[in-house]
């Protein structure tokens, strides 16, 4: 009965890996995140947000099941690239994250910038004007590589990157760093939460959008197609600009 004992071994290999959904198999789609309040983040046990927000309606509207977990950024990353779950929220789009994910629509859009002491007079226009700072950032990520294509251009820039998004606000307030280089939405987040007074957004430095990222090798492409045209079309009645503003936040132009 060898043909019977590998029927058994495929399986069982099914039961404990992630299998890929077809079209008409919603049984669930599984999204990581990581804690990027004002994004997502956990509340009351429960991962909470706009981007949760516009992901159960997308769900709801094409009778998808959807569970939504919040771990460390690699790990959650790794549960996608091993097909421990089907998608990653909310992320910014580059040509590694694009060879191995299916993005969706732009669910907002919003921008990286400096912040700096309130008493700073900087008001930011051009790399240059922050020529001869040191500026704290979060990374290694989109946000620390975006400040390390200024490096690039403009030497005179020293960057201090830790693992903590609050680290360089923490710093800024005390006059350890020159500036933070941020997601918009983010500072203002951190500086409400640790009640950063002494804080100010000086300027854009760049205009990005926030997407949903579907494993390419364990979700199927239609699957992506379905939830796209469901986004769409919510985004067409204007229910997900709705639960954007709700937040403050903006909605994106669809691509």
């Amino acid at each position: 009965m060898k043909w019977l004992k590998i029927l058994m071994k495929s399986i069982l290999g099914l039961s404990i890996g992630l299998y890929v959904l077809s079209p008409e198999c919603f049984a669930e789609l599984k999204f990581n995140t990581q804690d990027f309040a004002p994004f997502t983040y956990m509340e009351n046990n429960s991962v909470k947000g706009p981007g949760v927000d516009v992901i159960k309606a997308v769900c709801n509207e094409m009778n998808a099941i959807c569970s939504f977990h919040l771990l460390p950024w690699r790990r959650a990353q790794k549960e996608v690239e091993i097909g421990k779950a089907h998608a990653i929220f909310l992320i910014g789009w580059n040509k590694k994250r694009a060879d191995w994910l299916y993005f969706s629509h732009p669910i907002l859009k919003t921008e990286y910038g400096f912040f700096v002491k309130k008493n700073n007079p900087l008001n930011y226009k051009k790399m240059e004007d922050v020529k001869g700072f040191t500026v704290g950032v979060y990374g290694p990520s989109n946000t620390s590589r975006s400040l390390e294509k200024i490096k690039e251009k403009m030497s005179d820039l020293n960057i201090d990157m830790k693992a903590k998004d609050e680290t360089g606000f923490k710093k800024l307030a005390v006059n350890r760093v020159d500036a933070v280089y941020s997601n918009r939405d983010v500072g203002y987040n951190i500086m409400e939460r640790l009640v950063l007074d002494n804080i100010r957004y000086a300027g854009a430095h760049e205009q990005l959008k926030y997407y949903i990222g579907f494993s390419k090798r364990y979700t199927d492409k239609q699957t992506v197609e379905r939830f796209n045209a469901a986004f769409k079309k919510l985004h067409d009645q204007g229910v997900i600009q709705q639960i954007l503003k709700g937040y403050n936040l903006e909605s994106s132009e669809l691509e």
